[in-house]
């Protein structure tokens, strides 16, 4: 039950009448993995925390750096050389100190994550590496996990919401053959910071349908963000039979 504190804090959110009550208390009942808290994963947790989802696990072995400050905005300058789980977690705790953070220091992979993911109701994946991304793909496949990607470069980004338990493609179907983290680098190919700050948002959107049931997510799709334009294209996302991860 919520209590009148509650009902006030988020009252804007319950008065959607595909929300109400019974959407609150599903986010204060549910945990959240953010791999990566970088330019995708700050603004993603940052609106899941204020939405009120009871648990998240924060995770990424990588520290803030002046180059971050830009478009990363759970962090700040005076957390410079801190690890980017533990700044984040700062803000984070700023914002909604119901709830529960735990801040995990470190790079994840096939070793470390399937047991992560076991204790989650959703992933966000918000790593900046196809290794990592491919890791967390198989993880949420074998959890039966609804996974939310992003991923952003320049002015342009796409997202996608893979679960394999309901059907429908993974990402590794996306990227069957593997792919080039060069095409991936910001550092190398630069990006604006709304734009990750718009799909990182989108992130959380995703998330929140998921979780409370407030709309259909994005299921067997791939929406592609053209933001210079403003153009978005939806693509449809089979499964592939020959996959390597879901496939079959």
């Amino acid at each position: 039950m919520l209590t009148d504190r509650e009902l006030d804090r988020y009252s804007r959110q319950l008065l959607l009448p595909e929300f109400d009550i019974r959407g609150q208390e599903a986010l204060a009942a549910a945990s959240v993995l953010i791999v990566g808290l970088g330019g995708l994963g700050c603004p993603a947790a940052m609106y899941l925390a204020a939405a009120g989802v009871g648990r998240l696990l924060l995770a990424d072995g990588d520290v803030v750096e002046a180059s971050n400050l830009p478009r990363q905005l759970a962090h700040r300058e005076a957390r410079l050389g801190v690890n980017k789980a533990a700044s984040a977690a700062v803000s984070l705790a700023s914002l909604n100190s119901a709830t529960q953070l735990e801040v995990i220091p470190r790079q994840l992979d096939d070793d470390t994550l399937p047991a992560l993911v076991r204790e989650v109701d959703l992933v966000i994946d918000a790593s900046d590496n196809f290794a990592a991304r491919f890791a967390v793909n198989r993880a949420c496949i074998a959890a039966g996990v609804p996974l939310v990607c992003a991923a952003a470069i320049r002015l342009e980004g796409q997202l996608a919401v893979f679960d394999s338990a309901r059907g429908g493609g993974c990402y590794r179907c996306l990227y069957p053959g593997g792919g080039d983290d060069s095409a991936l680098s910001c550092s190398t190919s630069g990006v604006l910071g709304p734009v990750v700050g718009v799909l990182g948002a989108l992130q959380a959107l995703e998330a929140l349908k998921c979780l409370t049931g407030l709309a259909e997510p994005l299921r067997d799709g791939l929406l592609v963000l053209d933001l210079r334009s403003l153009e978005t294209r939806r693509l449809a996302l089979p499964r592939r039979s020959d996959c390597p991860d879901c496939g079959n």
